[in-house]
C-alpha cells in the first residue's frame, strides 16, 4: 500500500512539472542588468551582444529549430519573444527570452533559465552556446 502511494505521489509530481501553467508575466521579461557578454547563474544564462544585421531574427530561426521548443509569447515585430524548451525525458521547462533592447547602442539579449530546481547543471549555458555557434556560423 505504501509503495503505491509513493508511486502515485511521484506520478502526480511529474504531471505537475509537465503540465503546470506558465505565468507569462513572470517569464516574458528582459533579464536584469545590461552587462555585455555572458552572465551565468545557478540555473540561468544571459548572453548579450551589440545588435548586428538581423541578429534577432537569426537567433529566432535557430531557436525555433531546437527540439521540443515552442514560442509562447511575443514576436519579432515586438522585439521580444519567449520560448519554452522541455527536456526529453521528464519534460522539465526551460524558458528563453530573446529581445532587442537599449538605444545607444542597441543590443540583443538571450536569457535562458530553468523553472524548477536550484541548478540546471549547465543545461541553459550549453543550449545558449550551441545557439550562438549556429548563429555565428550563419545557421
Amino acid at each position: 500500500m505504501i509503495f503505491w502511494l509513493i508511486v502515485i505521489a511521484l506520478l502526480a509530481l511529474l504531471a505537475y512539472l509537465r503540465f503546470a501553467p506558465t505565468d507569462l508575466a513572470r517569464w516574458h521579461q528582459k533579464a536584469p542588468g545590461e552587462t555585455m557578454g555572458e552572465t551565468r547563474g545557478q540555473n540561468s544564462m544571459i548572453w548579450r551582444a551589440p545588435a548586428a544585421d538581423n541578429l534577432l531574427s537569426r537567433y529566432d530561426a535557430v531557436i525555433r529549430q531546437t527540439p521540443r521548443t515552442e514560442q509562447i509569447a511575443g514576436s519579432l515585430a515586438e522585439g521580444q519573444i519567449t520560448y519554452v524548451t522541455r527536456s526529453a525525458l521528464m519534460g522539465y521547462p526551460d524558458y528563453t527570452t530573446l529581445g532587442l533592447y537599449g538605444d545607444n547602442p542597441p543590443y540583443v539579449e538571450v536569457y535562458s533559465r530553468s523553472r524548477f530546481g536550484r541548478s540546471d547543471l549547465g543545461v541553459n549555458a550549453k543550449r545558449v552556446a550551441g545557439w550562438r555557434a549556429q548563429v555565428e556560423a550563419g545557421g
